[in-house]
């Protein structure tokens, strides 16, 4: 199944909240091929999300903005609320359903 263009940012995020990355690095980390990351980043870099620095060897690394920062842990919160959410629905589940002991006949 193809991801959204939200989720594809989402991944551009995560990745680059561990370390900067050149576009091919980046490309494989997301799974995804240059050319519709480069759109991506294009709207993230014009939305101050991602920066683009230039190392002495002229090489391209995206890293992220004050803001891109600040969306990462953001997602980050978000990620373990919702893990935090569903491990509670499943302790409930588990209270509901009722134990039978060996002794029991069913």
């Amino acid at each position: 199944m193809r991801r959204s263009k939200l989720e594809l940012c989402e991944n551009v995020i995560c990745a680059l909240a561990k370390n900067a990355l050149t576009l091919d690095s980046l490309a494989f980390e997301c799974s995804t091929n240059c050319v519709s990351l480069q759109e991506q980043l294009d709207f993230l870099v014009n939305n101050d999300i991602v920066s683009i620095e230039i190392s002495r060897d002229n090489r391209a690394f995206y890293v992220l903005s004050r803001r891109g920062l600040a969306i990462s842990r953001t997602l980050k919160v978000a990620k373990r609320l919702e893990k935090l959410q569903t491990d509670l629905e499943t302790a409930h589940t588990l209270k509901i359903i009722p134990a039978f002991s060996d002794k029991e006949k069913v």
